[in-house]
């Protein structure tokens, strides 16, 4: 039997995690069409591992660190929303030589090149390779139903909705803005791209939120390949980490399609039940009616706790981010 391929698990403190979250300092790419030579090889990987019936279906995300150095995190089963069992991710380094790069294990190796993963074991054996794929969530693009607001199509007209909105010359919402309308309760469906940041790290890379109601945010994040915490793309800042993270690479569209319930007031305003929201990121759910906090916003939230209808509001964190085909259905 063909024995399963392992690597390390890179275990970094908290003290290091700190460190690098402070600030975005490095290149920032939020155009597909003008990025770095470490881009083509970022990415999802996947196929399958072993000999006959003793194969097992692998993936691997591939993350670019910047100049030439990435990680890969590797997922028995398959990718995360994809197969992935649950069991610990294995992480290992490697850096671009000579056209390829190379991750070694204590008991095994993957080497990249040519858009092909080549695993081999301890004796240098082949033992599976895994071919890049590029993930699309099946509600992108999603037409609003009869009866939705549309907050924002590309269209100029679109872009009033917005308090000091602004859009790209092809027609993207950038971050930092605020919707015109208050809702209570409702769906939102929405469309966002990471910007590409390889040198950054933590909350410096591609850092923005969603926030329903101008009270609770979702986090928006390139943490693509990470742990998946409530700081990180799908969380609910400082409530909950999401179930599974489903973050996609940077520079490809993704959705959040959130249902939220405002919470309950008496007629003094007096808070009887929390908020409550259902949160599918990239269509796989990762939040199922989980309970908010009625009595405090989220950090750095536009609107205080009440009993008022709220806006969206799409926070900037000094990272190019672009975002489509945002529509809401009231409720």
């Amino acid at each position: 039997m063909i024995k399963r391929l392992r690597y390390p698990i890179v275990v970094l403190s908290l003290a290091l995690l700190a460190a690098f979250s402070a600030f975005a300092k490095g290149p920032k790419y939020p155009d597909p069409n003008n990025v770095d030579a470490d881009f083509a090889l970022q990415g999802e990987y996947t196929g399958n591992v072993g000999e006959g019936a003793d194969q097992d279906k692998f993936g691997v995300q591939v993350i670019a660190l910047g100049t030439g150095k990435f990680r890969a995190v590797a997922y028995y089963g398959g990718l995360p929303g994809d197969g992935w069992n649950g069991e610990q991710p294995i992480r290992c380094e490697g850096e671009l030589v000579d056209g390829e790069i190379k991750f070694v294990a204590g008991d095994g190796s993957g080497v990249l090149k040519g858009g092909v993963l080549t695993l081999k074991d301890e004796d240098g054996v082949q033992v599976g390779q895994l071919r890049k794929v590029e993930r699309t969530s099946p509600t992108l693009g999603a037409k609003p139903p009869a009866g939705a607001v549309v907050l924002f199509d590309g269209s100029k007209e679109s872009l009033d909705n917005w308090k000091n909105g602004r859009m790209t010359d092809d027609g993207l919402l950038m971050e930092g803005t605020t919707g015109k309308q208050t809702f209570g309760d409702h769906t939102v469906h929405f469309e966002f791209r990471l910007a590409y940041q390889p040198e950054d790290r933590g909350q410096g890379r591609s850092n923005s939120g969603i926030y329903l109601q101008g009270r609770y945010e979702v986090q928006i994040l390139d943490s693509f390949g990470l742990e998946g915490k409530n700081n990180e793309c799908g969380g609910i800042y400082s409530v909950a980490d999401p179930d599974v993270n489903m973050c996609f690479p940077p520079l490809t569209w993704q959705t959040y399609d959130i249902e939220y319930t405002a919470g309950k007031h008496d007629d003094q305003g007096n808070l009887t039940a929390n908020p409550s929201m259902t949160v599918r990121h990239n269509s796989v759910v990762v939040h199922d009616n989980v309970e908010l906090p009625g009595n405090r916003s989220t950090t750095a939230a536009p609107v205080k706790p009440g009993a008022e209808a709220g806006p969206i509001f799409l926070q900037n964190h000094g990272c190019p981010l672009r975002f489509r085909n945002i529509w809401v259905v009231e409720r």
